[in-house]
């Protein structure tokens, strides 16, 4: 029998959960994912629809695939809500990228020395770029803990490496995303047991073209600053690279491993 005669082999189908798909890493996920066939279904987060219009047109665009709904990672109560959601539409996930984060927003600034330092705005570093991703794992292991391979995994930030710092600076955010790494790397413990399948992985995505970058990129090398659509391929290959021994693991996105 002739390959031209051969039937297709189906894929394996898989459901994914990308948090934070407003805009850039988040939305480029959204893309890349609707443009892999064995991807049936995607499930996408936002905070307003006022700045999710590209998100929704996607949806649009295809209903069949493509579930968006609004979330604010910071209460506990819409986290849970959204899992609940999700379990009506699919019994599993493979995939759940959290693309949630903040540097800036308003008078939100990353402080530049001690003097600046504000306990409600370090407060909201911690709300929005730690305690959410460790709800979201507290809540995500019905959903992730199954017999296939699954992967969790969580931008972070290179500046959040305590060894990697030698400029000091950006209190909040440094903060912040350490504290992200150790909830990650206990959490993935944990779900070394309960989910043995699942990898959970922190990632560095380099400086990427996006809204939250813009304002300090200015002393970026041009070959160094990557357009959303590289940054997400090369986490796509980091992850798809992950093996179950790389659960609890911070990788950069060439697939180095970062100090903590």
């Amino acid at each position: 029998m002739s390959l031209a005669n051969s039937p297709a082999i189906a894929l394996p189908s898989e459901s994914a959960l990308i948090l934070g798909a407003t805009q850039g890493i988040g939305l480029g996920f959204v893309k890349h994912l609707l443009q892999q066939p064995n991807i049936s279904r995607i499930f996408a987060t936002y905070r307003t629809a006022e700045a999710a219009g590209e998100l929704l047109e996607l949806q649009t665009a295809n209903p069949d695939r493509l579930i968006c709904t609004v979330l604010d990672i910071t209460d506990e109560s819409k986290i849970a809500a959204l899992i609940q959601t999700i379990q009506i539409n699919t019994q599993c996930l493979h995939w759940v990228v959290n693309c949630v984060g903040v540097l800036h927003e308003g008078t939100l600034q990353p402080e530049k020395s001690l003097s600046q330092l504000d306990p409600e705005r370090l407060m909201r570093y911690f709300q929005v770029n730690s305690i959410g991703a460790v709800l979201l794992a507290k809540h995500l292991v019905p959903l992730l803990r199954h017999g296939d391979r699954s992967i969790f995994a969580t931008i972070s930030a290179k500046v959040g490496s305590i060894g990697d710092n030698q400029l000091g600076g950006w209190y909040g955010y440094r903060a912040s995303k350490a504290a992200l790494n150790m909830f990650m790397k206990t959490a993935a413990i944990e779900y070394g047991r309960k989910s043995p399948n699942t990898i959970i992985a922190l990632l560095h995505p380099g400086t990427t073209n996006t809204r939250l970058s813009q304002p300090f990129q200015k002393n970026v090398p041009p070959e160094k600053l990557f357009s959303t659509e590289r940054t997400v391929a090369q986490l796509w290959t980091v992850l798809n690279g992950l093996e179950p021994t790389h659960s609890g693991q911070f990788f950069s996105w060439d697939g180095t491993e970062l100090p903590w």
